[in-house]
């Protein structure tokens, strides 16, 4: 295989970088490149933003949300994770994908890692997953990625993959809670990602008897403008999410408050107040202001502002009631 060189951290230029790579760079070859991300939570295309993720975490941490062009589940990156990716033109699906995801696992056991593949999406070590694949087909070719735990962050994983309890039905994809494991724990003392990544570069690329690919400047500025204007845009992270049917419940100072919510593509299509809360005026105004509103903290409580809320929740702030909406109360 022939490969290139991706130094950029930036979330949103790495999944344009993918895209880009897929549908227009010159293949001769399959190509494969490591890459790393800031700390950051990646999507899958078909998820539903507020079932994946822990949203005031994230914000909280400066942790950024993207979403990728592959399906699968939502995955948590920062500097302790290493990403692969190979593209190359594609005839038979069912024989291309097991090669490519093969090459990653002979790698890793290369290194003496007792690598296995479970279905075919993870990669397993003593039945722990150390690896997600996913893949996307753009007409005749054929692009996979994926993760490997090198030391992540466990913590903020567990964190940030854990939205606030409720209970909820969606048409999204949810991503299945496994047990994970760093590899760091599996390689030799002293052993860090930098040295690990030039091992895995040093096997994939035949001990650099490959040809390296050069991105010339028109490219990265090209893979820059869909970062920006894909990538990077709340359309994109957002406005994808499927359908959604959200309740929240608590009992406040006015009473006990349940909130049904109907969101789509991240807005909030129906929203109904009910439970025993005592109050001066019907929610009905309420409802009604409320659709079509960005189902975010920010935007909901941009709405609500112009309400006296303890009018219809009898001793409720905006704050309390935005953070219930939003599940973070």
């Amino acid at each position: 295989m022939r490969f290139l060189k991706n130094t950029c951290t930036d979330p949103y230029f790495n999944m344009a970088f993918d895209e880009y790579c897929l549908e227009h760079l010159s293949l001769e070859e399959p190509v494969f490149y490591l890459w790393q991300n800031r700390p950051s939570v990646i999507m899958g295309a078909n998820q539903e933003v507020n079932t994946e993720v822990n949203l005031a975490y994230l914000k909280e941490h400066d942790i950024a949300l993207v979403r990728r062009v592959t399906g699968g589940g939502t995955v948590y990156h920062d500097f302790g994770n290493l990403n692969y990716t190979i593209v190359g033109e594609t005839k038979n699906l069912e024989h291309d994908y097991p090669q490519y995801t093969h090459c990653i696992l002979k790698a890793l056991q290369s290194l003496g890692i007792p690598a296995t593949l479970s279905g075919r999406n993870d990669i397993l070590v003593e039945n722990k997953k150390v690896s997600g694949l996913a893949k996307r087909v753009y007409k005749d070719r054929l692009m996979v990625h994926g993760t490997l735990m090198f030391d992540v962050d466990l913590e903020v994983l567990t964190q940030v993959l854990c939205p606030p309890l409720t209970k909820l039905q969606s048409k999204g994809i949810a991503s299945v809670r496994s047990r994970v494991a760093n590899l760091k724990e599996l390689l030799p003392p002293g052993t860090d990602i930098s040295s690990f990544k030039n091992q895995l570069e040093e096997i994939l690329s035949n001990h650099y008897t490959d040809k390296v690919v050069i991105m010339g400047e028109k490219e990265v500025a090209q893979i820059k403008l869909l970062a920006e204007q894909k990538f990077a845009q709340w359309e994109w992270i957002y406005g994808r999410s499927p359908k959604a049917t959200l309740t929240h419940s608590a009992h406040m100072a006015c009473g006990t408050v349940n909130i049904h919510l109907s969101v789509e593509k991240n807005r909030i299509v129906s929203c109904h107040f009910g439970g025993d809360f005592l109050g001066y005026l019907p929610t009905s105004a309420l409802e009604e202001r409320l659709k079509g509103i960005p189902y975010d903290a920010e935007s909901i409580q941009k709405c609500l502002s112009s309400f006296h809320i303890n009018q219809y929740f009898d001793g409720m702030t905006v704050e309390e009631l935005v953070g219930l909406m939003m599940q973070s109360v």
